[in-house]
């Protein structure tokens, strides 16, 4: 809650500096980083920005449409501005970002986490993050605050097709509700028959739900020592191929995906139905898939927590 001046109460958040030297807030409630700890600003251009392939659309577009999935301290979104502006000062800017929690992004604001950007975007997030709406020459955006699995409807109503979606939740243990097969079925509606969607994550739960969503799947690079992520398009030419591992995982229990069919239903919920669904199947067990290639239990703070969570 805000505190009597009507900042975010500074207690509720712990800065901690990653291995570039960015900083991030820790998440009590979910026990984790808002960042990979191996760079934050790392994470923001390499993950999301160069996977959605937004200087090329930089250069060659006039506008260019944005959904941010899970804002937070809105350094996927900086980036992605501080690029897109970069290559083309012109480019309007469609952008619709779902957040849970209105104190994250204004804490991050009053801790001046986006200092390291330029001015026009740090101004443009700091005006976003207290009246939730703009419209300007160069960015017309909504910050969407609420549960995501209600926003995403919205904009799926709206038949928006994005150029870029980031999809940068928890990790999927902890908050399963956003990588459902449903909750991704939405989102893959607001992609554009062009655009690319990307995602830190390597878990084969979601992978799995982004294709049963419709969508092709393909890895991207790593950071640092951690594992490759994911990128998804309706058209897979120039997505990279996933291993011979990584395709072999989508054939254990791992890859059984979270459900949440009325999508109302609690991460309790949906940990429980999942491992009744991995109880019945008949798929490979994760645990001989990974003694099989020897991978292991833990790579990085975020994927280490995926894999655990999913050997069985």
């Amino acid at each position: 809650m805000p505190d009597s001046t009507g900042q975010p109460h500074p207690d509720r958040f712990r800065l901690e500096t990653t291995a570039d030297g960015s900083q991030t807030f820790f998440s009590d409630e979910f026990n984790q980083l808002f960042h990979s700890h191996f760079g934050a600003h790392q994470e923001a251009d390499a993950k999301f920005v160069q996977v959605t392939r937004l200087a090329e659309r930089a250069a060659h577009r006039s506008q260019i449409t944005l959904i941010d999935i899970c804002y937070g301290l809105g350094y996927n979104t900086a980036a992605a501005l501080t690029t897109i502006w970069h290559i083309n000062p012109q480019c309007r800017v469609h952008w619709y970002g779902l957040e849970a929690d209105r104190d994250v992004p204004r804490a991050a604001i009053a801790a001046n986490l986006l200092n390291p950007w330029p001015e026009t975007v740090r101004q443009t997030l700091t005006d976003l993050a207290h009246a939730e709406t703009l419209d300007r020459d160069i960015i017309q955006a909504r910050l969407l605050i609420g549960d995501a699995r209600q926003t995403i409807t919205q904009l799926r109503d709206a038949n928006l097709q994005a150029d870029a979606i980031f999809l940068d939740p928890f990790a999927p243990p902890d908050c399963p509700q956003l990588w459902s097969v449903e909750f991704l079925t939405h989102v893959a509606h607001c992609l554009a028959p062009d655009g690319d969607l990307a995602t830190y994550s390597c878990a084969a739960a979601v992978r799995s739900a982004l294709i049963a969503a419709g969508l092709h799947i393909g890895s991207t690079p790593p950071i640092g020592r951690n594992t490759h992520g994911t990128a998804a398009r309706w058209n897979p030419d120039t997505l990279t191929p996933l291993d011979r591992r990584a395709r072999e995982h989508l054939h254990t229990r791992a890859a059984i995906p979270y459900r949440d069919p009325d999508g109302t239903d609690s991460a309790d919920t949906l940990r429980t139905r999942r491992r009744d669904e991995q109880a019945r199947s008949t798929l490979e067990a994760t645990t001989r898939w990974k003694k099989r290639w020897r991978q292991p239990p833990a790579i990085s703070t975020v994927d280490g927590v995926e894999l655990k969570s999913e050997m069985n």
